[in-house]
């Protein structure tokens, strides 16, 4: 079967593969429609390694993904031929240690769609567990369903920070988490959710949303507009997404006593914190890996039509021209945000 394979880093094929088919009871067969990418597969495309993870064999790219099912298991009984699905790409160990106390995302058994040594979803058909395979409600568009896998991301985080109704918070780096971010922490009940970049074009893009406000880091203080916003108090909560250990400088200015930082962003190289600055004002930090428990959330919510992603697709490619779309992405533009595969 036809894949894009990343053959070594900065060398992708459109190729014939072996993958398995094959339905076992519990799982289902779905006929790819549209898959997202993702900045941590065209990392791995022009770098070879995230952290930890290092491609060191062929791998299929893809994990943002939606289609429809074409087959189903024998004690599969949620879903049905015909049913139009989105996945969840990570697939845990449920009786593991960190499954039973609903952390299965940090499951060091975890399989995970294009994260080495797994393969990806970037081919005509996949075979999932109908576990982690959600019917999609009438009104969300395939589009839509390829995006919920990166919003995911976007309610972890806001989980994990605990949001109150009312909070300002803070995102570091605007693009398509940094924005996914953003609107979730709205959802979640920040009433206003300063973005920062380097880049207009971005920040044009984020500020086209109610209450999204856009500073350009490289023009204006990021600790001068929230102070004077919040006279001098600073914000409830800053959610770090964009792997830059520059975004670190400063950011105890930005948080107010007893404030929170949750990390998203996974840093290409060591980041160096005071802990005495935290100590002093009492900040606590969370990190995010991915998501867990949330995944049927986000779908919810852009069924609900509370967020609306679908500015958020900049471009689409057929499956044939998918090293196009790398080649693109790798390129990155800075009106992209967004860009999908189409089978």
């Amino acid at each position: 079967m036809k894949a894009l394979v990343l053959e070594r880093q900065h060398e992708l094929k459109l190729r014939d593969i072996d993958l398995p088919l094959e339905v076992g009871p519990a799982d289902v067969k779905i006929k790819m429609h549209t898959v997202g990418v993702c900045g941590s597969d065209v990392h791995y495309y022009t770098h070879g390694r995230i952290g930890p993870f290092i491609v060191k064999a062929p791998m299929v790219l893809g994990h943002e993904a939606a289609g429809t099912v074409v087959e189903v298991g024998a004690k599969v009984t949620n879903l049905k031929v015909g049913d139009r699905v989105c996945m969840e790409p990570g697939i845990p160990d449920l009786a593991s240690k960190a499954s039973k106390i609903g952390l299965y995302n940090v499951d060091p058994s975890l399989t995970f769609w294009a994260t080495p040594p797994d393969h990806g979803c970037l081919t005509p058909y996949v075979v999932h567990p109908a576990a982690f395979t959600f019917k999609l409600p009438d009104n969300v568009s395939f589009s839509e369903a390829a995006m919920v896998e990166p919003f995911a991301v976007g309610v972890q985080a806001a989980v994990k920070a605990e949001i109150k109704p009312g909070d300002v918070g803070v995102v570091t780096g605007a693009g398509p988490i940094g924005i996914m971010v953003a609107l979730a922490a709205l959802l979640g009940g920040c009433s206003k959710v300063y973005i920062t970049d380097l880049v207009p074009e971005k920040l044009a893009i984020a500020g086209r949303y109610a209450n999204i406000v856009p500073v350009n880091v490289r023009e204006t203080s990021l600790a001068d507009v929230v102070l004077k916003d919040t006279e001098g108090w600073g914000a409830d909560l800053v959610f770090e997404a964009s792997g830059s250990p520059k975004a670190y400088e400063g950011i105890t200015e930005v948080i107010r006593p007893g404030g929170k930082l949750v990390v998203i962003g996974m840093p290409v190289e060591p980041v160096a914190l005071d802990m005495s600055l935290f100590a002093a004002k009492e900040i606590r930090i969370e990190t995010v890996f991915r998501y867990a428990n949330v995944f049927d959330r986000a779908l919810n919510m852009i069924a609900s039509g509370k967020v609306d992603l679908k500015p958020l697709v900049t471009g689409t490619y057929s499956f044939d021209d998918s090293i196009v779309a790398f080649e693109r992405a790798e390129e990155a533009h800075p009106t992209d945000v967004k860009l999908q595969i189409l089978f």
